[in-house]
């Protein structure tokens, strides 16, 4: 049995994981007290006796909580923005390639992708591996996500019954171009500038659509959507958790994408379109699934040895 403590389980990604494993036999949670578990000295002792501690805390509260950790054989999967460029830290994308999946599994210090992230690292990560697309491109990223992305205060704004009506509309925000995920997208992907990055939630609860525009003449070489699909299609061939869809799957669905299809699933989706000139690739999951707690239990299952998809939802 796998000790594992959960440090922040009262938000929406620790409630999440506590979810995913309830009905796993391999696993035993060590549970705080309520009242104890913001007290440093109680936290460090279940941090040191599991095996593998999940933070599902804000950036300032999960950095103490790394500091707390001296048991070198515990494992620390970080769910927070805290250390997802930090030396020393695997980063939890393991489809990106052999390396990061072999990070994961021998890491002790493993940083989760941010929701918005892993839907552009997904798209962005392997046309740069490719040679399609420049580091130098000026990339631009347009993505929409249920509010439960914004935690426990904007669930609240959302769900409150007597909400104002401005609620019902798109909430364009990140207008500063500051997003705490812009650094950790430009380093994954060895991009050269940080995107030029425009999100918005709307009301729904969760799911997410990440879009990269392209400029065909821009790219480093001139390839058309059919070519951009395949090179999707070979890099992801036999993942479980990223699926390719076929050039033009968009019309099955009446030639509309929907950000909130993937919701409650763990796993990823790509969409390539477009002509000749221009060319949309988008990813669409869920952004507490395969963008937050589905990833952790990923990165989980394959440091403890078991099928990746082990307790998720696929």
């Amino acid at each position: 049995m796998t000790k594992v403590f959960i440090d922040g389980s009262e938000g929406t990604t620790g409630l999440r994981i506590f979810e995913r494993f309830e009905n796993r036999d391999d696993i035993e949670i060590l549970k705080i007290s309520s009242e104890l578990r913001k007290d440093p000295t109680e936290v460090s002792k279940f941090i040191n006796a599991s095996d593998v501690t999940f933070l599902c805390l804000p950036d300032a509260a999960a950095i103490e909580a790394v500091s707390l950790c001296t048991n070198e054989n515990t494992v620390i999967i970080d769910a927070s923005t805290a250390h997802r460029t930090s030396p020393g830290w695997a980063y939890g994308l393991p489809e990106l390639s052999s390396a990061h999946r072999e990070a994961i599994r021998t890491g002790k210090r493993i940083a989760v992708p941010g929701c918005y992230a892993s839907g552009f690292i997904s798209l962005v990560y392997p046309l740069v591996k490719e040679g399609i697309l420049p580091k130098d491109y000026p990339v631009s990223c347009f993505a929409a996500s249920g509010y439960s992305g914004g935690g426990k205060k904007l669930i609240g704004q959302y769900e409150d019954e007597a909400r104002d009506e401005k609620y019902g509309s798109a909430r364009m925000y990140g207008w500063s171009q500051a997003h705490k995920h812009l650094p950790e997208m430009k380093a994954i992907t060895g991009i050269e500038r940080e995107p030029l990055f425009c999100p918005f939630t709307t009301d729904y609860y969760s799911g997410m659509l990440v879009q990269l525009p392209l400029y065909t003449e821009l790219l480093s070489k001139k390839v058309t959507p059919a070519e951009v699909q395949e090179c999707f299609a070979k890099y992801y061939e036999g993942e479980k958790f990223i699926k390719v869809h076929p050039l033009g799957a968009e019309a099955d669905k009446g030639n509309v994408l929907y950000s909130n299809e993937m919701s409650g699933r763990d796993d990823l989706c790509i969409y390539v379109t477009g002509n000749e000139d221009r060319i949309v690739v988008a990813s669409s999951f869920d952004n507490l699934g395969k963008g937050a707690s589905g990833a952790a239990i990923q990165c989980f299952n394959i440091v403890t040895g078991v099928d990746e998809a082990k307790g998720l939802n696929l």
